[in-house]
């Protein structure tokens, strides 16, 4: 361990780390979307298969949030984020090598695939609650707003730069190596992690006196009062439920960008395929700036008015910008105009993420890998409901209604958050304690 005198700085360390699993399995999940541009001629599939292989990954990634969240409050977050990332690199790497090889046939390619990936959503699963239990360990109250925004700013800057990898990759390696050489970045994240990393500050032999201190000031009451929770009690807990309701609202809207914001833009905008596709990559930019912001701006409310007003602040102010900006964007007259309003939108939305995340773990004590696994699930739902909704309301009415269904979600999400804050969270009364402690540093 380092001196008593030596500010050490692992806890960013392992920060970074938490937003470099988000990054890379970002890059796993997303591979795919690009790589069946080739992939289906040559295999033989449909849309409409390939659409069956999609969303297979969901169905995993949905199923196993909250039992893989357990895992990592039961195991800690290095065994069970390690293991993750070896998985991720297993199916990735036969994605690209099993089917139309060893596995023929159009039933069984489709089946081999949907299998493949409906495991690398239940290991991607671990991503965001196990990442979220670290950054709980590793970080003191008055830093975890920035802690839990590094993990989201890795997903956004993955969301912007997948594209054009997999697509380079695709042009000089091949659809199949491109899968070969995405799972390998995937291995190297869970050697690092497993080598440079521990479950918890007290355990890691670079950390300082000072920086252990300083994660571990203030939260003696709060892990007291909630270390003993069952499961159950988290899985019932009112405000938790409440959280997780709010979160779904994150899920319709995000998903929105994530699968119909490239369609948008060429279908109705009239960008060509190369400018839409540098143009879908802005607002991704804009995430990655914002998510940091949003964490910062969390963290310094907190010191004031406790943690969850100021997340409840946060997620408010970041709401009711990305409904106003996606409804200026529905009715934006020029493509510039568009893609800034779009570019505000989804910032506003990542502002506010930190916020969730940092509530999630903060009112769950112990249980924190299950808590922010509830919460994720629930905005997996949101997810799915408009990814399905959002083409009916284009069909039948068009782009307009579809865009505004997502500003209305957005803004209800704004409303919500007044109402929870007349209607109390139990673990405000721990704020104030805690606040005035994490205001010493």
């Amino acid at each position: 361990m380092g001196s008593n005198h030596e500010k050490t700085s692992v806890r960013w360390f392992v920060a970074s780390m938490v937003g470099a699993f988000a990054f890379v399995s970002y890059l796993e999940r997303m591979n795919i979307s690009i790589a069946a541009a080739a992939m289906m001629p040559e295999l033989s599939l449909s849309p409409t298969q390939m659409g069956q292989v999609f969303s297979s990954f969901l169905w995993g990634y949905a199923i196993f949030q909250v039992p893989v969240g357990w895992a990592g409050d039961a195991f800690g977050p290095r065994r069970i984020l390690t293991i993750a990332a070896l998985l991720w690199c297993l199916t990735t790497a036969l994605t690209g090598f099993l089917p139309g090889t060893l596995v023929t046939g159009t039933v069984l390619v489709i089946v081999s695939l949907c299998a493949l990936r409906f495991l690398l959503g239940a290991a991607e699963a671990a991503t965001f609650p196990v990442g979220a239990r670290a950054i709980r360990e590793w970080t003191p109250l008055h830093e975890r707003g920035v802690g839990n925004s590094m993990m989201i700013a890795g997903a956004s800057i993955a969301a912007a730069v997948t594209s054009p990898l997999v697509s380079w990759l695709m042009v000089f390696a091949g659809w199949r190596k491109s899968f070969l050489i995405t799972s390998l970045v995937a291995l190297l994240l869970a050697i690092i992690w497993q080598l440079s990393v521990t479950d918890r500050p007290e355990q890691h032999k670079w950390v300082g006196a000072w920086e252990l201190r300083l994660i571990k000031d203030g939260r003696t009451e709060n892990r007291r009062a909630r270390s003993s929770r069952s499961l159950r009690s988290v899985l019932t807990d009112r405000d938790i439920l409440l959280l997780s309701l709010s979160y779904t609202c994150e899920g319709y809207v995000l998903f929105i960008f994530v699968f119909w914001l490239y369609l948008y833009l060429i279908q109705v905008r009239g960008f060509t395929l190369l400018s839409g596709g540098f143009a879908a990559s802005l607002p991704w930019l804009t995430a990655f700036a914002s998510a940091p912001l949003g964490g910062f701006v969390c963290d310094k409310i907190s010191e004031r008015r406790g943690r969850v007003p100021a997340a409840r602040t946060t997620i408010m102010i970041g709401y009711a910008i990305s409904g106003v900006m996606l409804f200026a964007a529905a009715f934006a007259g020029g493509r510039a105009a568009t893609v800034a309003a779009l570019c505000l939108s989804i910032g506003g939305l990542y502002f506010a993420e930190p916020g969730f995340w940092a509530t999630a773990v903060h009112i769950s004590g112990e249980r924190a890998g299950v808590s922010a696994a509830l919460m994720n699930t629930a905005g997996i739902v949101g997810g799915i409901v408009s990814t399905s909704l959002v083409p009916i309301l284009v069909k039948h009415f068009g782009w307009i209604t579809a865009l505004a269904s997502g500003a209305a979600v957005a803004l209800a999400c704004t409303t919500a958050w007044i109402v929870m804050g007349k209607v109390g969270f139990a673990a405000d009364k721990f704020d104030s304690s805690e606040a005035a402690s994490a205001a010493k540093h």
